[in-house]
């Protein structure tokens, strides 16, 4: 199976399996809500989409990257979403990058999206769902962001059977721009423990499929290839 690395932009067309991948830190935090409980994450387009689906669903929650804002439950930081209670509820995101891309690639036949913490399991549905090829989207950055490359690459070597050290993709991934921006502070709606659980591999053992339902564009975890 051959595998292509690609940013937002660079999306001519369609594939037909595509795996977004945003490390810092869109779908650690998604990955996090699913393991504390969440039902599904709808991807929003824009932060005013968020705060309508959320306005018409009262249940429902709904984050944003940088600082907290009037109408939103959280922002995008799997650290800070540890405090609220997910359980059971339906979380509306948008992020920058992470987002983005996955409505990008909506009218692919398989949409995975992707972090470290899911990297195992992301590359079990890779290679069960088989076909010629799979396309990386590299959301950072235009497709540049160095923990997101690293990742994706560590994903493609996984689903393909090669031997891969975890270790060499994950020290990039902390080397890399964004790693250095939360750490220091420079991105706003960070929790201390951030990037260190956006570095964590194999955290959780479910991968994570976006699809159409309803024209939203949502996200579920799944394990064994069933949601």
């Amino acid at each position: 199976m051959g595998s292509r690395f690609v940013g937002i932009g660079e999306l001519a067309e369609s594939p037909s399996m595509a795996v977004v991948v945003d490390v810092m830190r869109a779908f650690t935090t998604a990955a996090w809500a699913f393991a504390l409980g969440a039902e599904k994450v709808v991807l929003a387009g824009s932060l005013e989409e968020a705060l309508a689906l959320k306005g018409r669903h009262g249940d429902w929650l709904a984050l944003k990257d940088g600082p907290p804002a009037p109408g939103f439950d959280c922002v995008n930081s799997p650290g800070r979403l540890r405090s609220v209670d997910v359980a059971g509820r339906t979380i509306v995101q948008k992020t920058t990058a992470g987002t983005v891309g996955a409505l990008a690639v909506r009218d692919a036949s398989l949409v995975l999206c992707a972090s470290f913490v899911v990297a195992g399991a992301t590359a079990e549905r890779v290679r069960a769902y088989g076909g010629d090829g799979v396309t990386f989207v590299v959301t950072g950055e235009d497709g540049r962001a160095e923990e997101d490359l690293a990742c994706a690459q560590y994903i493609a070597g996984r689903a393909a059977g090669v031997a891969t050290d975890a270790a060499d993709f994950v020290r990039r991934a902390a080397r890399s721009r964004a790693a250095a921006e939360l750490s220091e502070g420079v991105r706003p709606g960070v929790h201390p423990d951030d990037v260190a659980m956006c570095l964590e591999v194999d955290r959780f053992a479910f991968a994570m499929v976006a699809a159409v339902e309803d024209g939203l564009m949502v996200l579920r975890s799944t394990v064994g290839g069933r949601v």
